[in-house]
C-alpha cells in the first residue's frame, strides 16, 4: 500500500508568497528609518540688546598736535661797498737766460762716468757666451758639450737614497742653480715628491766643479741654469 501526503501538511506550499511579504515588511522598514528626522526642542529667549549701556561710554579726549610755524626767511645780505684797489703791485720782470757773445763761456773738465757692477742674469738660452764646462774649452758647440757634461756628472754621482727605496718613493726632482760671475754654483732650488730625493739632488749640483762664467756683450754675467734629475725604480 502507498502512502500518500496530506496537501494540507506541504510546509513548502505558500514559501515564495511569504518570501516576497518578508521581503516588502524589510524594505519599508528600512525606507522608514533612512527617512525619519528628529528635530531638536527649541527655547524662546529673549536676545534684546541694552542699548542704552552702549551710549553712555565716555570717548576720550585726543589732543590736536599743534604744527610750528615755519622759521623766518633769511635776512637779506648787507650791501657790500666795492672799494678802489690804491696799492701800487710791483710787476715781476723776468731776466733772459740767454748768453751774449760778449760773455766768457767757462770750460768744463770732462766728467768720469763710473761704471756700475750690476747684478745682471741673462738665462742660458739666450746668452752670448755660454759658460764653460771644464773639459769644453776645446768645443765647437759649447753649449751642447755643457749640457752632455751635466748629464755625465749627474749619471757619476748619482746614488738612490736607501730610505727612499725602502718607501717605495719615486719621481723627477726640478732643480735649478746659477752660475755666478765667477764660475762657482749658487742659489740651488729644487722641487721634488720627496724630502730625501731632494737631499739626494742638493748633493750632486754641490759637487759640480767650478765653471768659466758666462759673458753678455764682453761682461761676466750670472747664468740660471735648470735641469730635472729622475729617480725611478727598477
Amino acid at each position: 500500500m502507498e502512502l500518500k501526503k496530506n496537501p494540507k501538511a506541504d510546509v513548502g506550499k505558500n514559501s515564495s508568497l511569504y518570501f516576497v511579504i518578508g521581503l516588502a515588511a524589510v524594505l519599508g522598514l528600512v525606507y522608514g528609518a533612512m527617512e525619519w528626522k528628529k528635530y531638536d526642542k527649541s527655547n524662546d529667549y529673549d536676545v534684546s540688546m541694552n542699548v542704552e549701556d552702549q551710549l553712555d561710554e565716555e570717548v576720550p579726549m585726543t589732543e590736536q598736535i599743534k604744527t610750528p610755524p615755519p622759521p623766518p626767511p633769511p635776512a637779506a645780505p648787507e650791501v657790500i661797498e666795492v672799494v678802489e684797489d690804491e696799492e701800487e703791485v710791483e710787476e715781476t720782470v723776468i731776466e733772459s737766460t740767454e748768453t751774449s757773445q760778449e760773455e766768457e763761456v767757462m770750460e768744463v773738465e770732462e766728467v768720469e762716468v763710473e761704471e756700475m757692477d750690476e747684478d745682471i742674469s741673462v738665462p742660458f738660452a739666450v746668452i752670448e757666451d755660454v759658460p764653460v764646462f771644464p773639459g769644453c774649452e776645446g768645443s765647437s758647440n759649447k753649449k751642447q758639450c755643457f749640457q752632455d757634461m751635466m748629464q755625465k756628472h749627474i749619471r757619476k754621482n748619482f746614488r738612490y737614497p736607501e730610505i727612499a727605496q725602502e718607501m717605495g718613493v719615486q719621481g723627477r726632482v726640478n732643480v735649478i742653480f746659477v752660475i755666478q760671475k765667477d764660475g762657482s754654483i749658487g742659489n740651488i732650488r729644487m722641487r721634488g715628491p720627496d724630502k730625501n730625493l731632494e737631499k739626494e739632488a742638493m748633493r750632486i749640483i754641490q759637487k759640480l766643479p767650478k765653471m768659466t762664467p758666462g759673458k753678455q756683450r764682453g761682461r761676466a754675467v750670472k747664468v740660471p741654469f735648470s735641469i730635472p734629475i729622475t729617480f725611478k725604480l727598477q
